[in-house]
């Protein structure tokens, strides 16, 4: 008896999530879009966004549609999804677990504007609703 198990994506690099980002917001892109994108805010060869991409689909952070000509590259998990995944493993790994010192050190690394704090009390207190 064969089980196949649902292979889980490997995590993206520092790269791979600039490219996530620009396909979470501009939704399914061709290779030059993509390039495009990443353009505007750092040098790279279009061979090395192509590259990246392929890489990414080998992981299954991305699919490709081949149907069209120029082939269009989508996000295979919705940035939610894989947000609260990355959290959730440095979380496990750099905090042990531990929230509270998740948010201490991330409040502590830069300055939090009112309206952010406003809204991480707002969140603490519908968590605490939500638990009971």
């Amino acid at each position: 008896m064969v089980f196949f198990m649902k292979q889980v994506p490997q995590k993206p690099t520092a790269s791979e999530l600039e490219i996530l980002r620009i396909l979470w917001t501009r939704g399914p892109s061709t290779v030059r879009k993509v390039y495009d994108a990443l353009r505007e805010k750092k040098t790279l060869g279009y061979t090395s966004v192509l590259k990246l991409l392929q890489i990414m689909t080998t992981k299954g952070t991305v699919r490709r549609n081949e149907t069209q000509r120029a082939h269009i590259y989508e996000a295979c998990l919705p940035a939610e999804q894989t947000k609260r995944q990355l959290a959730g493993d440095m979380l496990q790994r750099v905090f042990e677990g531990s929230a509270s010192q998740l948010m201490m050190h991330a409040l502590a690394g830069r300055r939090a504007s009112r309206e952010e704090v406003e809204e991480l009390r707002r969140l603490l207190d519908e968590y605490e609703r939500s638990r009971r």
